[in-house]
């Protein structure tokens, strides 16, 4: 099954709607991995309310256009996401694909990888933690050299958030049984 990265982002009630947008995403992709959450500070806006910002990496048989359209944005769509003609507004989920595999693709819909990888630490830094050795596909640059190269002075760790994160995916994979489903590290 090909490998995707997520970008996960919330300034809406983020602790309570980022814990469930990543357990709906578990239901429909084999989670393998959950990066470290930031708290980081709105891009281009001030008084914005701060965000929480961080990557999942899954596994899932849905193609990409399939995986934004009938998974992603109707996770978004469940738990409130209103999408208008400003585009930094707040936002109670933002779930973007920002590696697909080795897909490159540009039409318009959907740019993976996504141009955001190159310009935001809260983008760049928690997909490094997940793929460190990753190569961009059709961009043929490291994430070790993108991160190296991006201050991250604005981005302040949530470790204990992203515990909680990691143990209540973990518990419901236990519980649950179901073999599509599951997380590493």
């Amino acid at each position: 099954m090909p490998t995707a990265y997520i970008g996960v982002g919330s300034n809406i009630r983020p602790e309570k709607n980022i814990k469930k947008a990543v357990a709906l995403l578990s239901r429909h992709a084999f989670i393998t991995g959950i990066s470290t959450f930031y708290q980081t500070k709105p891009f281009d806006r001030c008084g914005d309310p701060l965000y929480y910002n961080g990557v999942v990496r899954i596994k899932t048989a849905a193609h990409p256009l399939e995986l934004k359209h009938h998974v992603l944005r109707s996770i978004e769509k469940k738990l409130g996401r209103r999408r208008t003609f400003d585009k930094s507004a707040p936002r109670s989920i933002d779930l973007d694909i920002l590696v697909y595999d080795e897909v490159v693709m540009n039409d318009g819909e959907l740019c993976i990888p996504d141009p955001a990888i190159l310009e935001r630490p809260f983008v760049a830094m928690p997909l490094y933690e997940l793929a460190e050795e990753l190569i961009l596909p059709g961009w043929n640059r490291s994430m070790r050299e993108i991160a190296e190269k991006l201050k991250d002075d604005d981005l302040r760790p949530m470790p204990e958030y992203t515990k909680q994160l990691r143990r209540i995916i973990s518990n419901g994979y236990r519980k649950s049984g179901t073999p599509d489903q599951g997380i590493v590290g």
